[in-house]
């Protein structure tokens, strides 16, 4: 989220346990080329990167060390519309 959420926005976000979600990342600078490296060496088809050190991938416990996010409980699942 480029700007603050609404108040009803931020109210469904710490209801549903995805506030800090929202907030990853404020303040931080990306750096387009690690993002270009991390793109080039992504293989979808074995959901890895694939380094000269070997094999990596993200898990699920992985997301929730890093962003904290419930894996305990029911998924949050449905449609998504967006503008563009």
């Amino acid at each position: 989220m480029r700007g603050p959420p609404s108040p009803l926005v931020e109210n469904y976000l710490r209801e549903v346990g995805f506030w800090h979600v929202a907030m990853v990342g404020r303040g931080c600078k990306l750096d387009p080329k690690l993002i270009s490296v991390l793109v080039e060496r992504w293989r979808p088809e074995m959901h890895t990167f694939h380094f000269p050190c070997g094999e990596c991938t993200i898990t699920l416990e992985d997301v929730n060390l890093q962003l904290g996010l419930p894996v305990d409980r029911y998924p949050v699942t449905g449609s998504v519309q967006s503008g563009d």
